[in-house]
């Protein structure tokens, strides 16, 4: 049975992740550029929900690069203090300098903020320029686990060097494949990596029955208004068997 993290945006999402098995939840907002760092009412009704998971919280001030102004580390690390506080298990982090190398000044801030809570580096390694460089940093930091797709658009293209990174890490670190992992390749990927836990949204489509009106779109992409994608217990059990 494999060890699955899903990618949850909503307590409902949260519980579903808990029926299906998994064995801890990322929780985030705004999923559709990657995820930024969910509100506190979310953050705190998952962990009251007690779930019988862990459950980590995404830390990103906002969408676009993972260059950070001095002002936006300090709103990660008070989002950090806030997690520790509540009972969060763990938090996923990740900053680059303009060069895109690990910015360790800014990391460093966010590991002690972070306490004993255990610490995720995010996918932002996948646009380092030196990713053995980046591996070997993420791990001086101290942190658990890399999330990474591989520096490809998904893990499954990308799992050469998802395999490789398992190799150099060799137990210091748990590389976890993430990005386009589904019932379909999980199978392949864990093959062909070596990883032992896998990142999924586990998501369906769904129907939005709200009423909606005939001339405006919210949706990002016109095809997708009234469509709901959420997580779903059925999809994290094929992920898990």
């Amino acid at each position: 049975m494999r060890k699955l993290e899903v990618c949850c945006t909503s307590v409902f999402e949260a519980k579903e992740a808990a029926a299906g098995g998994a064995v801890r939840v990322e929780l985030c907002t705004a999923i559709t550029c990657g995820g930024v760092t969910p509100s506190h009412g979310l953050i705190r009704g998952v962990v009251e929900a007690q779930l019988g998971l862990d459950v980590n919280v995404l830390i990103r001030a906002r969408d676009g690069g993972f260059c950070f102004s001095d002002e936006e580390v300090e709103t990660m690390c008070r989002d950090i203090e806030f997690c520790r506080e509540v009972g969060v298990h763990g938090v996923v982090i990740g900053a680059l300098t303009r060069e895109g190398l690990i910015d360790m000044e800014a990391c460093r801030k966010m590991v002690a903020a972070a306490g004993e809570m255990s610490i995720t580096f995010h996918r932002a390694f996948d646009v380092c320029p030196c990713p053995f460089e980046a591996l070997e940093q993420i791990i001086e930091l101290g942190c658990d686990r890399l999330l990474t797709s591989g520096q490809q658009a998904t893990a499954e293209i990308g799992a050469p060097m998802i395999a490789e990174l398992v190799k150099r890490a060799a137990g210091r670190i748990i590389i976890m494949p993430g990005a386009g992992v589904r019932p379909s390749n999980i199978a392949a990927i864990e093959q062909l990596t070596g990883a032992t836990e896998f990142h999924s949204t586990a998501a369906v489509d769904d129907v939005d029955y709200a009423f909606r009106g005939e001339a405006v779109s919210f949706a990002a992409y016109p095809q997708r208004e009234g469509v709901i994608r959420h997580s779903d217990r059925g999809e994290v059990q094929k992920l898990i068997f």
